[in-house]
C-alpha cells in the first residue's frame, strides 16, 4: 500500500527553523513541526511507501514524523527518498517500536523540480517495512532562508551586544573619548589535529597558531603509538607536543584510550584474553592518565564503540563500562566522550543513528558512570544540510555538549569541492546552537593529510585553508573595531564571544585594558575610568 499526501506550497519570508528533537520513545507523537509545513493530509496510516508529489527544485526540505512499527519487534530502520530521476537519497533514522512512538528528523537538498518521490521505510538489509507515522511535517527552505536562520542562529549564540562606559575619576561620563576594541581570543573552541611533524617545526607551529585555539593529536597518543611492545612505554613524542601546547594556551582533546577497530589495537593486545587483558585495560588507563592528569580537557574513552566491539566480545559488555569508571577514576577533572562516525555524515549507517548513539550512551550511565559529551568524527563526502541539523536537533536533547571531533571532506572529491562541502558543513555546525567545539581532521604528515589538507607542504593555502581563513579569520571574528563615546559616555558593539583589548584616549588620557565577552542574552556592560 502507498500512501500519498497532499502538498500545498506556500514559503513565507523570514521562516524560522524548529530545532525540536526528541530522542525517547514517546507514549504519545507530539503535534507536527511547522504544523506539517506543506503536508495538509495529516492523519495515522500503516505503509511501507508515502508518496509526495511536486517537489520544488533550489530547495532544502526539512522532514520530521513521528514513527510507530507495525507488528516487529525494535528496528533501526532509514527513510529513503527515490526520486523520478531514479536518484536515492537517505533523509533520515530512527530505532522504531511496535510499542511506543520514535522521532526522526533529517531532511534533503532538491537541485532541480521533482513530479514525484517515494519515501522507503528500510533496514539495514534493504527490506521495507510498513511503519505508521503520525504528526509528519515537510517544511521547504529556499537557499536564503537557510543561510538566514544560520546567521540568526551565530548572533545569538556565538556573539553578543556590549556597553563600554567611559567616566573621569569623579563618574562623569566622558563625550567624544577615542574608544579601540580589539578581539585577542576566541570562546569558541576550534581547532585542527596535529601530528608529530609540528614538533620544533617553527612554519608548522606560526601556521597552526595564527588560526586555531584548540588542539588534538591526530595518532600520538594512541595505544599502538605508545605501547607498541607489551611493557615498553614511551610518551617522549606526546610529552613534546604536550609542551608546544602548553606554551601557547592552547585547549587539548586527548583521543584516544582505546579503540574498538582490531586493526588498530597492539598486535600484543589482539593475543590477550580473560584476565590478561583485563589487567592490560586496566594497566593503560592507569598509565596514560596518570601521565597525563589534568592535562587534556576531554578523553574519548572507547574510539567508534557503535562500530566496533573488540574488547565486549573477549570480557563482556561490562569491559566498557569499567573503561569509563576508571577513566573517571584516574582523571576526575576529563570530560569523558564516546566518539564516533557517520552520525551526522550520513543516515545510511543504521549502526550510528542518533537514536543508536543514545541508546549506548544510556548503556554506560545506567551501569553508573554519567557521559560528559558527544563525539560526531565529521568525515563528510557530500553533506546533507537538513540531515546534519536535525541529527544535532536530536543529540541536543540529551543535554550534553556536542563537538565535531574529526571534521574533512573526503578526498575522492577535487580540491575545490573539498572547500566548498568544508565551507557548507562549518557553517552547518558552527550556528548550531548545542555544538560546542569544533575540530579539523588536517594534521600535516610527510605524506600529506589523512583526507583534507588545508595547505600545501610549504604552508600556502590550499582551497579548504582559503574557507578556514575566510571564517575564522574574517567573517567569525570581531576584529576592530573603534568610535567615539557618545553623549551618555557609552560606546557599543556587537562582539564575538571572547576576550578584548581596549585603548580608550582622550584629552592626553589614555586607558589600556582587557575584558571577556561570555555568553548571555543580555547587553553586558564594561566601564573605563579616565
Amino acid at each position: 500500500m502507498t500512501d500519498c499526501w497532499v502538498l500545498y506550497f506556500d514559503l513565507v519570508d523570514g521562516l524560522t527553523y524548529d530545532y525540536s528533537g526528541y530522542i525517547e520513545c514517546k507514549n504519545e507523537p507530539e503535534d507536527p513541526l511547522y504544523n506539517g509545513g506543506i503536508i495538509v493530509n495529516q492523519n495515522q496510516s500503516v505503509s511501507s511507501t508515502f508518496l509526495l508529489p511536486n517537489l520544488s527544485g533550489n530547495t532544502i526540505y526539512s522532514f520530521s514524523s513521528w514513527v510507530k512499527l507495525n507488528g516487529s519487534n525494535a528496528t533501526a530502520i532509514k527513510a529513503s527518498l527515490s526520486l523520478d530521476n531514479d536518484t536515492n537519497i537517505c533523509i533520515g533514522n530512527v530505532i522504531a517500536k511496535s510499542d511506543c512512538w520514535s522521532f526522526i528528523k533529517g531532511g534533503f537538498v532538491l537541485d532541480s523540480a521533482s513530479s514525484y518521490a517515494m519515501v522507503y521505510f528500510l533496514d539495514s538489509h534493504g527490506n521495507k517495512h510498513n511503519v505508521t507515522l503520525a504528526s509528519a511535517s515537510l517544511q521547504p527552505f529556499t537557499p536564503q532562508q537557510w543561510q538566514n536562520n544560520q546567521a540568526n542562529s551565530i548572533d545569538k549564540e556565538r556573539k553578543r551586544a556590549v556597553t563600554i562606559h567611559v567616566s573621569d575619576v569623579n563618574g562623569e561620563s566622558i563625550q567624544g573619548a577615542q574608544v579601540i576594541v580589539e578581539q585577542i581570543s576566541r570562546d569558541f573552541p576550534f581547532g585542527s589535529a596535529i601530528s608529530k611533524t609540528i614538533i620544533g617545526n617553527i612554519p608548522y607551529q606560526k601556521w597552526f597558531l595564527e588560526r586555531f585555539n584548540a588542539a588534538v593529536f591526530e595518532n600520538e597518543l594512541k595505544w599502538c603509538e605508545t605501547e607498541p611492545e607489551q611493557g615498553i612505554i614511551n610518551y617522549t613524542i606526546p610529552d613534546q607536543m604536550l609542551d608546544f601546547i602548553r606554551a601557547n594556551e592552547i585547549t587539548v582533546r586527548g583521543h584516544n584510550i582505546f579503540w574498538e577497530d582490531p586493526i588498530y589495537i597492539p598486535s600484543w593486545v589482539q593475543n590477550l584474553t580473560g584476565d590478561a587483558l583485563n589487567s592490560a585495560i586496566k594497566s593503560r588507563i592507569q598509565s596514560l592518565m596518570s601521565h597525563y592528569k589534568n592535562q587534556f580537557i576531554h578523553w574519548d574513552v572507547s574510539n567508534e564503540m557503535l562500530h566496533f566491539d573488540f574488547y565486549e566480545q573477549r570480557l563482556g559488555q561490562n569491559v566498557s563500562l569499567e573503561m569509563f569508571k576508571l577513566a573517571h577514576e584516574t582523571d576526575p577533572l576529563a570530560l569523558l566522550f564516546m566518539n564516533d562516525f557517520n552520525v551526522v555524515e550520513t543516515c545510511g549507517d543504521l549502526n550510528s543513528s542518533a537514536a543508536a548513539y543514545a541508546a549506548r550512551m544510556r548503556e554506560v550511565e545506567e551501569g553508573g558512570v554519567m557521559m560528559d559529551g558527544v563525539g560526531l568524527e565529521g568525515h563528510f563526502v557530500t553533506p546533507n544540510l537538513p540531515l546534519i541539523r536535525g541529527v544535532l536537533d536530536q543529540l541536543a536533547s540529551l543535554g550534553l555538549p556536542i563537538w565535531l571531533t574529526e571534521v574533512d571532506i573526503s578526498n575522492t572529491l577535487d580540491q575545490e569541492t573539498q572547500g566548498k562541502y568544508l565551507e557548507i558543513v562549518l557553517r552547518e555546525v558552527y550556528s548550531h546552537p548545542s555544538v560546542s567545539g569544533i575540530m579539523l581532521w588536517t594534521a600535516m604528515d610527510p605524506n600529506g593529510c589523512y583526507q583534507m589538507c588545508l595547505t600545501d607542504s610549504n604552508f600556502h593555502n590550499l582551497p579548504a585553508g582559503d574557507v578556514v581563513d575566510k571564517l575564522l579569520l574574517k567573517e567569525w571574528s570581531t576584529g576592530v573595531v573603534n568610535g567615539q563615546s557618545d553623549f551618555d559616555g557609552t560606546f557599543s558593539f556587537d562582539g564575538f564571544l571572547g576576550e578584548y583589548m581596549v585603548n580608550v584616549d582622550f584629552q592626553n588620557r589614555t586607558s589600556n585594558s582587557t575584558f571577556y565577552i561570555s555568553k548571555g542574552d543580555d547587553t553586558t556592560h564594561f566601564s573605563i575610568h579616565l
